[in-house]
């Protein structure tokens, strides 16, 4: 979230699209039932469902899933047309007065540089022109034909409402009413709040689709401004830890890189990581990566990590390629990979293309599951006929269960989806063998390392020098971690204008991320974190609920990435002179001297208004419309239909999916079409399950104990399927059994031309807990990423479905 649950009180206007949140997150909901009842806010849901946003929902417009950049491309468009732009904030805040160079092109649903073979850009026409001193030519009155406004205008053109209809099966007087409702929002005293989830996220072009809303939020000047913003809604209570903390195959923490394999010194790495700022005087923040950069590996490797030996560089593993779940499956899938250690994490049902996961998994050497219940990933091996139909005998994968804790039985921080690490305490001992996460993973390292250290090997260095300065090597506590996540000083840490001034002494724990070093005097875990757990102590632990003004910021409330911030680019709340744009919300303001307010600035405190940019992670300080190289798939969104779609791309009929997807060999294959799966298929969730764990507990399982699929009246007629009565649903890839839920929540939608039905079905049944056995929608969904995160397309797909005669009751 660029700002936080709370704050969603504070919007005039909220838009629910790719995500359900009075379903899946019916806690932080209550903040856009807040801004209803006091605010008089209205609520906008676009769904294929008429979901439980749906239901209290001042404006519902249906949509066919994998069509959302069509539609929000389309009032872009509208907003253009119509003058609905925040022209102050675009002008000054946004990149739409900078040139593109020359022979930067787009035509028939493809940018210049693509290579068919590769299914890859060549993006080095994607930039800016640049004049003699560096710096990045602008046209202020937006009227230059290179300008970035001006092909974005030129780019959206096509999407008009009768197109935008055509593609994404909304009525053409509901896309409009939804416009209007929007274009409200571009005056300065009005802001509308995007709420997303995986529904725009598991998509092959999942980024785009957020992307795209990103720039609508800032042509309306919602960017920075309480009650507007990006807010994604995390579907699990750590997940925005996760991708903080670097827990993906190319990140390290704080969305540092990993390097890759053309990068094999330090100085080569660092060459392409200089963030020089682009237009004059502004921050670029990212010129300080190698402070973070040194900081992280003096956490890793101590002492042993020195400008002589580049900061331990070396040891840093360099990619070939990136090694995203899609790619690590299928190399185990062609018998590639030995063996395979899965933490909270239950791919056999939270990855596509089941048949495939199981295939893989059994050609494993061995299985290691860390995991507080059992999962269907543990006993992937087990015959639990038609719902897990594997010949056991023939799977020679060994398995070792580890049982670690839940939340409730375990110390620590977890970070939601505003950004807040909140401390939580054991409420109680783990059962039987469990073990914390902590003591599994230490136990682990010190027996591996012992044997590094006894019997030597190929390249132990990583290993044998490695940081592990823990009380108890084998069991690291909570709040060790956190303080090493937080940074320290190595060395005493001087004023760089005053060599004799101490500003931190050796030992102490760095107050935020402006004290770290690039000459190894500071180690620090994780750069964006630093400041959670300070000489004042654990600020993450903090429960003081006081909000002057009302403002939903809880600044006192436990402790928000970064620096306690809780509205990312709020500079942006202010106009140029640094007057708040709306008074009755002010957030950030100009002094005389200084930046105040009721939020951490996002920018120095003495930056002249006028003078530097608010979005100073950016080099331009500015939002970019126009993001340059840095999406694989295109500088601005472009219309793709899913890689299974039921009509062809009205925008360039003859591409497939994203043509900048990668997808192997053996996937394309499994890809099915229209003519044998005439059905598109969505997958969601209840709010009584929690993805799969509350199958193990009684209560929920009591409240949604079967696997159903929801077919709309129209076709259940047209298939006589009777409510209550059994379907089978399959695609290319798989095939499942369950209850049919005929209900009006899903209607068919006009489609070029063509009427295209929905089946809807939910994720959070397996053959394993206490709920009867089931399936979960990945038996049937294809194995595609999105172009930029590789997150699999879970949210559109082709089956087909039939009536069967359900199993003989069990007397």
């Amino acid at each position: 979230m660029t700002n936080s649950w709370t704050d969603i009180k504070n919007t005039d206007l909220a838009i629910i699209m790719g995500g359900n949140a009075a379903e899946a997150h019916p806690c932080g909901f209550k903040w856009v039932t807040e801004a209803k009842a006091n605010r008089g806010a209205r609520l906008i849901v676009v769904d294929p469902r008429y979901t439980r946003s749906a239901a209290v929902a001042d404006y519902y417009a249906p949509i066919r899933q994998g069509t959302d950049i069509a539609f929000l491309l389309g009032l872009i468009n509208w907003l253009m047309a119509n003058n609905k732009v925040q022209w102050e904030y675009v002008k000054s805040f946004t990149n739409a007065p900078y040139l593109v160079q020359e022979g930067f092109g787009y035509q028939d649903g493809l940018f210049t540089g693509y290579d068919e073979v590769k299914r890859d850009y060549d993006r080095s026409t994607w930039n800016y022109e640049l004049g003699p001193d560096g710096y990045v030519i602008s046209d202020e009155t937006l009227e230059h034909p290179r300008c970035v406004w001006s092909l974005l205008k030129q780019h959206v053109a096509q999407y008009t409402p009768e197109l935008v209809s055509r593609i994404t099966g909304t009525p053409k007087d509901k896309f409009l009413k939804v416009c209007e409702m929007v274009g409200e929002c571009s005056a300065p005293d009005k802001t509308m709040t995007s709420m997303y989830a995986l529904g725009w996220t598991q998509h092959s072009k999942g980024s785009q689709n957020i992307r795209t809303m990103a720039m609508i939020q800032l042509i309306l000047g919602n960017i920075g401004v309480r009650g507007g913003g990006m807010n994604a809604l995390r579907g699990h209570s750590n997940i925005q830890g996760l991708t903080d903390m670097g827990l993906m195959s190319n990140l390290l923490p704080g969305y540092l890189t990993l390097p890759f394999e053309t990068e094999p010194t330090f100085e080569k790495y660092m060459s392409t990581r200089g963030y020089k700022p682009l237009r004059p005087d502004q921050t670029s923040y990212w010129q300080n990566y190698k402070s973070f950069f040194v900081s992280f590996q003096k956490s890793m490797w101590g002492a042993a990590a020195t400008a002589e030996n580049d900061w331990s560089y070396d040891w840093l593993p360099k990619l070939d390629v990136a090694y995203d779940i899609i790619r690590a499956f299928n190399l185990m899938f062609e018998g590639k990979v030995n063996g395979y250690v899965c933490q909270g994490f239950n791919p056999l049902l939270a990855f596509p293309n089941r048949a495939k996961c199981t295939a893989a998994l059994s050609k494993l050497k061995f299985l290691v599951t860390i995991d507080p219940l059992q999962t269907e990933t543990s006993r992937f091996w087990e015959n639990h006929g038609p719902h897990n139909d594997v010949d056991t005998a023939s799977i020679q994968t060994e398995v070792f269960q580890l049982p670690s804790t839940c939340f409730a039985e375990d110390d620590g921080s977890l970070t939601n989806s505003g950004r807040w690490l909140q401390w939580h305490w054991a409420a109680s001992t783990p059962p039987g063998e469990a073990q914390r996460d902590t003591w599994i993973l230490g136990q682990l390292f010190t027996r591996i390392r012992d044997l590094y250290r006894q019997e030597g090997g190929a390249f132990p260095d990583p290993i044998v020098n490695l940081n592990w300065s823990y009380e108890d090597p084998d069991y690291p506590t909570a709040d060790e971690l956190a303080k090493e996540i937080n940074g320290s000083a190595l060395e005493d840490l001087t004023d760089p204008a005053d060599a004799t001034k101490v500003t931190l002494a050796k030992g102490k724990q760095v107050p935020s991320f402006a004290a770290l070093r690039d000459d190894g005097k500071t180690a620090c875990g994780c750069w964006i974190y630093s400041g959670c757990f300070t000489e004042a102590g654990n600020q993450m632990a903090r429960r003081d609920n006081a909000d002057p003004d009302d403002t939903g910021i809880y600044s006192k409330w436990t402790w928000s990435w970064p620096v306690n911030r809780r509205i990312l680019y709020n500079r942006a709340s202010a106009d140029v002179k640094g007057d708040p744009w709306d008074r009755t919300r002010k957030l950030l303001w100009w002094e005389g001297s200084k930046w105040t307010g009721f939020d951490v600035p996002d920018i120095a405190p003495t930056a002249k208004p006028g003078v530097v940019g608010p979005f100073i992670m950016n080099e331009e300080g500015t939002g970019r419309l126009f993001v340059r190289g840095m999406m694989r798939d295109g500088p601005f969104p472009v219309h793709y239909e899913p890689f299974e779609a039921p009509i062809a791309n009205l925008i360039a009929p003859k591409i497939r999916g994203n043509p900048a997807s990668r997808v192997f060999k053996y996937d394309w294959e499994q890809f099915g079409d229209v003519a044998e799966f005439p059905y598109v298929a969505t997958s969601y969730r209840l709010t009584e399950h929690f993805h799969y764990w509350t199958k193990h507990a009684q209560i929920n399982a009591s409240l949604q104990p079967e696997f159903f699929v929801e077919i709309g009246e129209e076709l259940a007629k047209e298939k006589n399927i009777p409510n209550g009565s059994w379907v089978r649903v399959w695609s290319k890839r798989g095939s499942v059994e369950a209850v049919a839920l005929v209900t009006k929540r899903i209607r068919p939608m006009l489609c070029d031309g063509k009427v295209q039905h929905v089946i809807g079905m939910p994720l959070h049944w397996g053959f394993i807990g206490e709920t009867k056995k089931g399936y979960g929608p990945n038996s049937l969904t294809p194995v595609v990423g999105d172009a930029n995160s590789e997150t699999p397309e879970f949210k559109a797909w082709l089956v087909n479905v039939e009536p069967i005669t359900g199993p003989t009751p069990v007397a």
